[in-house]
């Protein structure tokens, strides 16, 4: 039986299930005696109220389970019944614009869920299990498919309009193979059969084990950019699509603000976001913008584009491991029907936190700060699972389906220190570094991305070179060497003054100055500094080049250093910030001349 056509562990009657008997119980771990049939990772139902819960050792006839649930009022002797399937995510129509817990969990439904007078809840309640999807809506299938067409695994068989913002291609289960005998077009919901082949019903309907990456053809170079609309982020520091980066930094540098800038704004077709761990109130202001922004690309909503994992600080702990391999999971499905996906996984120190905690509970010997053994390879498991891929199945008539994940996680170093396993280890796995600085997000300088610690290991300067301007890559290396070169000599200022500086070290200065303020600062509270399309951000680079040079000029012609650096004409180059996107490149030039108009002019 495929994982597409698994039984779910939820909304199905257990029948003859295996029931086995609590034997301890020690926070969200607890042991359970008589199953004897129970696999690794099976999902089991735990006391009275059916507490879900995760299968995470075997010993003997001992069994440990993490609770996803809080375990308050479990007794030693309730039962515990074995569902059979491993914890199994539910991909169908009607996930995008969806909230969901750390388990898959529809968030909104639990609310609506009122049997206590019609009170809202503010909890989700114990052992609370509909269905994931919507069983009872109907959507509008366009099939692709004909009787008598053979199918393979990932071959589109149809689409659902969703939403306005993307288009729902409903693919062949990757175990299915043979020839179409039945189609049944129109309104059907996610359990109708939509196609049969060879006789077998097929449904939208698909359910996929968490822990398992989902299967792909062959998978491409990571040769071209996921563009952020960051500047310091796509000239800098640019990820590849379907590459991963992190964000580490200390508390109140701006990961959260940073992660939901790149949500976005980002160029990707589905944004996951999970909320792993994370403050209530700072989940609840996505929660709450998300469906007012709008989408610049298709004037919609953006969350309808947007499938968000909540799992809050004070939600049980061992949910958050499951909220993690929850949102991969949903960025391969996407991936699969052929989508660019972003997934933001904040934050992923949480993640490591209740990592910690259940290992501690099972009194495994500690690693490196408390952390289990085996945290690098439970973060490279995440990890590895972005990437730019060829899809299973045939193309849709214009060569072969491609699709991407790209992870972007951020990290939590406890004081700001970089040192500590979460960070050193996703550093080991992650192509971008984007390390936030606490003493630029003092100064107010957002996003507090720091440009002599961050890093990239992904070239993918030769897309920019040819989709946006020739010169990206010697602009790009001039602003990296400028930036380091001011770097410098503001240690020198801090001692000795800036009179201290030669002339042109004073010019590098003043330009280092303009790149941080009239550039890499970007405010995500202004309409059209919020993203910067990469032809602006080059135009506006370029003009930056240009003014530099100019003084340099003016410098060998004997203008006193003083006064181009406190030239007026620099000052209008801040306004480069409220450039039209669409205009920016034909604004460059005359601002760059009449900069070097009034720099000639200074005396």
């Amino acid at each position: 039986m495929s994982s597409d056509t698994a039984p779910a562990p939820t909304g199905t009657s257990l029948g003859d299930a295996a029931t086995g008997r609590l034997a301890r119980i020690a926070g969200p771990v607890v042991t359970a005696v008589g199953l004897p049939g129970t696999r690794l990772f099976d999902v089991v139902r735990v006391g009275a109220d059916g507490l879900p819960g995760e299968v995470i050792r075997i010993e003997g006839d001992r069994v440990t389970i993490q609770v996803f649930e809080d375990t308050t009022g479990l007794r030693v002797g309730d039962p515990v019944v074995d569902t059979g399937a491993p914890l199994l995510a539910e991909l169908g129509p009607g996930l995008l614009g969806s909230i969901v817990d750390g388990t898959g969990r529809p968030l909104t439904v639990l609310a609506g869920s009122t049997p206590d007078g019609g009170v809202a809840r503010p909890f989700v309640a114990r052992g609370a299990d509909p269905p994931r999807l919507d069983r009872t809506r109907r959507w509008d299938f366009r099939p692709a498919v004909a009787v008598g067409q053979r199918v393979g695994p990932g071959d589109v068989l149809g689409t659902v309009a969703e939403t306005p913002a993307l288009e729902h291609r409903v693919l062949v289960p990757p175990d299915v193979r043979g020839t179409v005998t039945a189609v049944h077009p129109g309104p059907a919901t996610v359990t109708d059969p939509v196609v049969a082949v060879d006789g077998e019903p097929v449904a939208m309907l698909r359910r996929w084990p968490v822990r398992e990456p989902r299967p792909v053809r062959a998978r491409l170079p990571l040769d071209r950019p996921l563009v952020t609309g960051q500047r310091v982020l796509d000239v800098l520091f640019p990820v590849a699509a379907g590459g991963s980066a992190i964000i580490p930094g200390g508390f109140g540098t701006g990961k959260t603000m940073t992660e939901q800038a790149l949500a976005k704004h980002a160029a990707a077709d589905v944004v996951v976001y999970v909320g792993c761990g994370e403050r209530g109130n700072e989940l609840t202001e996505v929660l709450q913008e998300f469906p007012e922004l709008v989408d610049p690309r298709t004037g919609a909503p953006l969350v309808q584009r947007t499938v968000l994992v909540a799992n809050t600080s004070n939600m049980p702990v061992a949910a958050r491991e499951a909220s993690i391999y929850l949102g991969i999971t949903y960025a391969e499905y996407f991936r699969d029907q052929g989508h660019d996906v972003a997934l933001m996984a904040d934050s992923t120190s949480r993640w490591g936190e209740a990592l910690r905690e259940v290992s501690t509970r099972l009194e495994e010997i500690p690693a490196e700060d408390g952390y289990p053994a085996y945290l690098a390879s439970r973060l490279a498991g995440f990890y590895e699972r972005s990437g730019r891929v060829v899809c299973l199945g045939e193309g849709t008539g214009d060569g072969d389906r491609t699709g991407s994940v790209t992870v972007i996680g951020a990290v939590s170093p406890a004081g700001g220190d970089f040192s500590e396993p979460i960070t050193q280890n996703s550093l080991r796995l992650a192509g971008a570094f984007w390390g936030l600085d606490t003493a630029l997000a003092r100064q107010r300088h957002y996003p507090a991305v720091n440009w002599t610690r961050s890093f990239t290991q992904y070239d993918v300067t030769g897309w920019f070179d040819a989709e946006v301007a020739p010169d990206w890559s010697a602009l790009r290396s001039w602003a990296l060497a400028l930036l380091q070169q001011e770097g410098a000599l503001q240690d020198v200022v801090q001692l000795l003054g800036v009179e201290a500086l030669a002339p042109e070290q004073r010019v590098v200065l003043r330009t280092g100055r303009l790149l941080r303020e009239a550039f890499l600062q970007q405010s995500s509270f202004d309409e059209r500094d919020a993203s910067s399309p990469p032809a602006k951000s080059v135009a506006m680079l370029r003009v930056l080049s240009e003014t530099h040079a100019a003084m340099t000029a003016a410098l060998a012609r004997g203008a006193p250093p003083s006064a181009l650096v406190t030239a007026p004409v620099l000052g209008e180059l801040a306004g480069m910030k409220q450039w039209d996107a669409e205009q920016a490149t034909a604004q460059a030039p005359a601002l760059a001349a009449r900069v070097r108009a009034a720099l000639e002019g200074v005396r």
